[in-house]
């Protein structure tokens, strides 16, 4: 066999390789497997929205952007898969009067959670801000004006969202915040997620959330319920908002839930140090 020929059949067993992994990695052994398109070749500036999709209950989602390519620019979506924990975090745009409700569901679970707040949750919601620090949870930065930051073109004005609001939060609790950002909507950049890190912060997507968000359209408690339980999965980073009428009901019997399952609940900062 001449060395040409070598080469060919070479390339040729590696394709099939290639194809047969794939088809395994799609099978149902490896249904805990989270699934991502291959994006490492895309410009930095092409904008992103990110999403979820679940081809069934009971496995991890499929998401644009896997946790490697994430890792380079020092952003999660999921945790340790091989771990039983979730990750509560809650966005709050402003206070409708649910949060006392999920914060009491946490204190009597001793579940920690990190809230992404915007500069108008700092101004209009003080004192629950307060309460969350006094019991033990994370204040984090959503922005200072909740825009679209893909849409930002400088560094100093995507800093100047973020600075805002740790100015805010150091003048209400006299500390630093902790520099852990989350893209409004989930609109951003490879870009962005750069600038993010080389000022020092840790961005975070999610593995796990619903349609919360709408307040005039709430979802029917009991159905959530079942579809949150369905979709958990280990390292789950799970995205609720405050503003959700739904989940100020559902919040107790839902951790309940969950420790039934065999789940405990993490920390961001437990991520951060893995």
């Amino acid at each position: 066999m001449d060395t040409c020929s070598g080469i060919a059949l070479q390339l040729l067993f590696g394709a099939i390789c290639l194809c047969l992994g794939i088809l395994i990695g799609q099978g149902e052994g490896n249904l805990f497997a989270p699934v991502a398109a291959t994006v490492a070749d895309a410009d930095e500036t092409t904008v992103h929205n990110w999403g979820l999709s679940f081809d069934k209950d009971g496995g991890y989602p499929r998401v644009e952007i896997g946790q490697e390519i994430l890792t380079q620019y020092n952003a999660r979506y999921i945790g340790d898969t091989k771990e039983n924990k979730v990750y509560l975090t809650f966005d709050c745009g402003y206070e409708n009067g649910n949060t006392e409700a999920i914060l009491d569901a946490l204190k009597e679970h001793n579940a920690s959670a990190t809230f992404f707040v915007v500069g108008h949750y700092l101004e209009s919601a003080p004192e629950l801000v307060k309460r969350m620090v006094e019991e033990g949870h994370t204040v984090a930065n959503h922005t200072y004006h909740h825009p679209d930051m893909s849409s930002i073109k400088t560094k100093s004005k995507f800093q100047e969202e973020l600075d805002q609001v740790n100015k805010a939060y150091f003048d209400l609790t006299g500390q630093e915040m902790v520099k852990f950002y989350r893209p409004p909507q989930g609109k951003y950049t490879l870009e962005n997620l750069k600038q993010a890190k080389e000022m020092g912060y840790q961005s975070f997507f999610w593995s796990l959330a619903y349609v919360d968000w709408n307040t005039d359209q709430q979802p029917d408690p009991q159905q959530s319920i079942e579809k949150l339980c369905s979709r958990i999965h280990p390292g789950a980073i799970v995205l609720l908002h405050n503003t959700s009428d739904t989940n100020g009901q559902i919040m107790g019997d839902l951790l309940t839930k969950w420790e039934e399952m065999g789940y405990q609940f993490g920390t961001l900062q437990e991520l951060c140090e893995k």
